[in-house]
């Protein structure tokens, strides 16, 4: 207890599902509003099972008008292959549209500029973003998870872009996600909230663990994409982020609980 009262989430106790090495910004978050974290890692970020494709969109770099990264470890596993490969960033001609804050930070890291973000983090609102922009015959580089939403590769091919979409990472549960899920939500007393920060983490803890080991937990949603997989299962949202990000993930938790 503070001088000022009670931290607003005292006691309790949140399940923070973000890959292991992601988490620790939730986590701090979090354990300074007085809850306490719990880190169960429902994802982990591996290469692609093939990497011929973004070598080839590599080699061929400064043919491409845009890259759109669609998070920051699509910028990260991007920059890696291109450092591995014979080319630079010096063949960068091509402006570049970050979905978010986190991925613009990640290529602001590597001295690289977002040309273009969306008001809200999600593929609907980065399509909006590219309403002024002319595409009929621009070429379009979109480097992201082996498995994701076709909504922007649709829409940008629709108004005359030549999209290719490659895969620069795959995302996998963790080997020990089962044991730790049962951990956790079987024994003793149970979370009282868990986090979800995308469809990936959702979809990982419920096949480990089964929808049922999530009952009497409230769930928190980064978004209405996350939580659309969420119900799918079953399962009620009790909290989403009216903004995309951890931070709005930790408001819609405060005003929820």
């Amino acid at each position: 207890m503070s001088a000022q009262g009670p931290l607003p989430l005292a006691g309790r106790r949140i399940v923070v599902t973000r890959a292991a090495g992601q988490s620790s910004e939730l986590v701090e978050r979090l354990r300074e509003l007085g809850a306490e974290p719990i880190s169960l890692p429902a994802i982990e970020f591996l290469p692609p099972e093939d990497w011929r494709p973004l070598d080839e969109a590599i080699a061929r770099l400064p043919d491409y008008d845009w890259i759109i990264f669609t998070s920051a470890n699509g910028v990260r596993f991007f920059l890696e292959r291109l450092d591995a490969s014979s080319r630079d960033l010096r063949s960068l001609r091509a402006q570049i549209c970050a979905i978010g804050p986190a991925t613009r930070r990640a290529l602001e890291a590597a001295h690289l500029k977002a040309d273009l973000m969306p008001d809200e983090y999600v593929a609907e609102k980065l399509v909006e973003a590219f309403q002024s922009v002319e595409l009929a015959g621009r070429r379009i580089l979109l480097p992201r998870a082996t498995v994701a939403r076709d909504l922007v590769p649709v829409e940008l091919r629709r108004r005359g872009a030549q999209v290719d979409v490659v895969a620069a990472y795959r995302t996998a549960p963790p080997a020990d996600l089962p044991s730790r899920a049962r951990e956790i939500f079987q024994s003793g007393r149970k979370p009282d909230w868990v986090t979800f920060t995308s469809s990936s983490t959702v979809t990982h803890l419920v096949e480990a663990a089964g929808a049922q080991a999530l009952e009497g937990v409230r769930i928190a949603s980064i978004g209405p994409v996350t939580s659309a997989t969420i119900r799918r299962y079953g399962l009620q949202v009790a909290a989403e982020a009216r903004v995309f990000t951890t931070e709005g993930l930790v408001q819609a938790i405060l005003e929820a609980d």
